[in-house]
């Protein structure tokens, strides 16, 4: 079982943080999604917490970490700044970061900014898109867009009722109809559940989607990249990168990794093909190995 401490930010908020191998060796900062916390990642950290310092926060809105009201707190450069405040607090002054979901969306970033000031030297996503790409493929992509109708679920303050009275897990039900739902571990579900149940937790949630710049057109509007659009402005991220892909990702899919070089150049793809979206701890062993050939190969 993880054992969490407190950590308070320069900016006033606070995360609680799975923080454990040695204190001396290299640094991990593994970056959980949505609607999960640092759990996400325990199948990794008890595998690599022998050799590495392996650090998971419960990120804002999450668990028992700060969950400011108002989606203005939910910013997705505020939640960046979280990670670098975190890596500051606890004395770490250069580390891999790595994300699955929501924290490979964020990973992304960090290791883009974060490679200039020498702080990250490493990058690892499993299962989250760029935001090049990303926004891209909802605007032209047909399989991409109709995957993400569910973020225009989780935005609609149509269900802020319901969420203030039942929390999250109506939502999650009727909003990501996937054909195959994965099977959460009942001990970790019976850790989530609380989670979900909370509406403080639930809207902190749903407020990282409603914050986010991302457009998610509708099935009705046109495809096409219109005349005024620009992507957005993201450097070239050089350091050495991973990036792990469960290819029956119902709301992720594979056209995600497609012209990513236009975007890392210092790149590794890992395929996964039997498993899904929540790839680290449905096929974990391949995860595993991935990271441990990652890393071997650019300590």
């Amino acid at each position: 079982m993880s054992e969490l401490s407190r950590v308070k930010l320069p900016t006033g908020i606070e995360l609680d943080v799975w923080d454990s191998g040695p204190r001396d060796a290299p640094a991990l900062l593994f970056l959980h999604g949505f609607p999960e916390n640092h759990r996400t990642w325990r199948h990794q950290i008890e595998h690599l917490n022998g050799r590495y310092r392996c650090i998971a926060p419960d990120q804002r809105g999450y668990g028992n970490s700060s969950r400011p009201e108002g989606t203005g707190h939910y910013e997705t450069m505020a939640l960046v700044q979280d990670i670098a405040g975190l890596a500051e607090t606890l004395g770490v002054s250069t580390y891999t970061i790595i994300g699955h979901d929501w924290g490979g969306a964020l990973a992304w970033l960090v290791a883009a900014y974060g490679q200039a000031t020498g702080h990250v030297t490493r990058a690892v996503i499993a299962n989250a898109p760029h935001p090049v790409i990303f926004q891209r493929l909802l605007l032209t992509d047909r399989d991409q867009r109709a995957a993400s109708q569910y973020m225009r679920v989780f935005r609609d303050p149509a269900y802020d009722e319901a969420i203030a009275e039942h929390g999250l897990a109506g939502l999650l039900q009727e909003a990501l109809t996937w054909n195959d739902r994965p099977q959460y571990d009942p001990a970790e579900l019976e850790r989530l559940m609380p989670q979900w149940q909370n509406p403080e937790n639930a809207f902190a949630m749903l407020n990282w989607y409603r914050a986010s710049a991302v457009s998610v057109p509708s099935m009705d509007d046109p495809f096409g990249l219109p005349p005024e659009y620009s992507p957005p402005p993201v450097p070239m991220i050089e350091i050495p990168m991973l990036v792990v892909w469960g290819m029956k990702d119902e709301a992720l899919r594979p056209g995600n990794i497609d012209g990513l070089d236009e975007v890392a150049s210092n790149l590794t793809v890992e395929r996964i093909p039997g498993a899904g979206h929540f790839v680290p701890w449905e096929a974990p062993d391949a995860v595993n190995a991935a990271l441990d050939a990652f890393l071997a190969r650019t300590d």
